[in-house]
Parts: structure tokens; sequence; C-alpha cells
């Protein structure tokens, strides 16, 4: 059996962190900026946590 392989779309979206977590950019935050708050635009800049749902899926695309 080959080996598994990364694929490469997911490894440059999302990144695992040294406790096993995986983490996500988040979404809204290329166009259509002007009537989004100061506030809301800087949090978009952080990373959040993929939800439970889709860890599984995300976590065997990066092996």
């Amino acid at each position: 059996m080959p080996k598994m392989r990364t694929h490469k779309g997911t490894a440059k979206r999302f990144r695992k962190t040294g406790s096993g977590k995986i983490m996500r950019g988040k979404a809204f935050k290329s166009h259509i900026l002007t009537k989004k708050s100061q506030k809301r635009k800087r949090n978009f800049r952080k990373e959040t946590q993929v939800s439970p749902a889709d860890f599984k899926n995300v976590a065997t695309r990066l092996n």
C-alpha cells in the first residue's frame, strides 16, 4: 500500500499546533471592507480552531 499524500490545498489553509489542534484563518476578510467595523476586521486576523464536525476530515487530508 503506498503512503498517504498530503492534500496540498488543505496544507495551505490549515496548520497543526503542538497539542494537536488544527487552526484555520477566518473568512470574510477579502473585500467589501468599508462597511465592516475596525474591530470586526481586526478580529479576522486571528486564527480560530477547526470545528469538531470538520476536524476528522481536515486531519486526514493533512496526513
